[in-house]
C-alpha cells in the first residue's frame, strides 16, 4: 500500500523473479554448451576411429616381428662367465 500514501511500490518481488530468470538462463546456456562440447568430441573421435581404420600404433619395437617372440633379459641364452 506504499503507492497510496505517496510511496515508492514494492517492486522486489518482481526484481527476484528476474534474477531468477537470468540465473536459469545462463545455467541452460552453459548446460546446452556442454553438451554441444562433448558431441563434438564424440564426433572427433568417431572420425578418427574411421579414418585410422582400426590400425593401432605399436607402443614399442619389440614386438615388430611377432614371429621371433620377445627376447628377455637375463634368461640362460644370455650368460655372461
Amino acid at each position: 500500500m506504499g503507492g497510496l500514501f505517496g510511496g515508492s511500490p514494492d517492486t522486489s518481488g518482481a526484481q527476484r523473479a528476474a534474477d531468477e530468470t537470468k540465473e536459469e538462463t545462463a545455467r541452460i546456456r552453459a548446460q546446452a554448451e556442454e553438451e554441444k562440447r562433448e558431441l563434438a568430441e564424440q564426433n572427433a573421435a568417431r572420425a578418427k576411429a574411421r579414418l585410422r581404420g582400426g590400425s593401432r600404433m605399436l607402443l614399442s619395437d619389440t614386438r615388430l616381428t611377432p614371429e621371433t617372440g620377445i627376447q628377455k633379459l637375463g634368461s640362460n641364452d644370455m650368460k655372461v662367465s
